[in-house]
């Protein structure tokens, strides 16, 4: 399998990764992340069906806030958050720090 295609941060737009996040399993996915650093799909998943997970992974992976890397049959998920910091200042240390 091919790797997956992501944003590069110049790229990234303030009303995507706002749109990203304002969904609540996209929102677990990233505080998860925050916490672990990375983590694969299966873990982040939980009791949630497959299929809509596929979908959040996508949305955070075009947003510019997810990298996702294969290792073997695994893929591996780790915030951008250096990328994220640096385009966006202050945005996702505010958003995480909410309730």
């Amino acid at each position: 399998m091919a790797a997956y295609d992501h944003p590069t941060p110049e790229t990234f737009e303030l009303t995507v990764v706002l749109r990203a996040l304002a969904d609540p399993a996209r929102l677990d996915i990233v505080r998860h992340l925050e916490r672990v650093g990375e983590a694969n799909c299966a873990t982040l998943i939980g009791t949630r069906p497959k299929s809509s997970m596929s979908h959040h992974f996508q949305v955070l992976r075009e947003s510019g806030i997810l990298r996702t890397r294969i290792e073997g049959v695994r893929h591996r998920n780790s915030l951008r958050r250096e990328e994220l910091d640096e385009r966006f200042p202050g945005l996702l240390a505010a958003i995480l720090s909410g309730p």
